[in-house]
């Protein structure tokens, strides 16, 4: 296929995701990136939120959870390294609504401005997670 470009979403744990695409989004540390093929070589970060993936053909749009990692975007090949990376038919909302209690409570009870920053994190984390749920829920 000339108009696509090779995708590997990885995470510490497993390959969540390998194969042609015509495009994918995901969360930049600047906004949202759109990446189709030919793109001008790349290296950034990439914050919580959701990776768009449309792969080549008619499969419909995949939709992967990360939070955070690294871009590497080359003119035929895109490479998503997250610190963690869940598939879209994998998000728990009822595990993420409880963990984001959790940290609410750990916020509540934080002592110092390290550990509160730690627990914004999470909380900032958890939000973007609730969002990818959210949106996959209305397809």
């Amino acid at each position: 296929m000339a108009n696509t470009l090779h995708v590997d979403v990885v995470s510490a744990e497993q390959n969540i995701w390998s194969g042609e695409a015509e495009f994918v989004v995901l969360p930049g540390e600047a906004g949202e990136l759109g990446v189709y093929p030919r793109h001008a070589p790349l290296i950034t970060r990439i914050k919580a939120g959701e990776v768009r993936i449309k792969p080549a053909g008619e499969a419909p749009e995949e939709l992967i959870f990360v939070a955070g990692g690294y871009l590497e975007v080359q003119p035929k090949v895109v490479t998503v390294l997250a610190d963690t990376a869940i598939r879209g038919h994998d998000l728990d909302e009822a595990k993420a609504l409880e963990a984001r209690q959790r940290a609410e409570q750990a916020l509540a009870s934080a002592k110092d401005k390290q550990e509160v920053a730690a627990v914004e994190a999470e909380l900032a984390t958890l939000a973007a997670q609730l969002a990818a749920i959210r949106k996959l829920r209305k397809r």
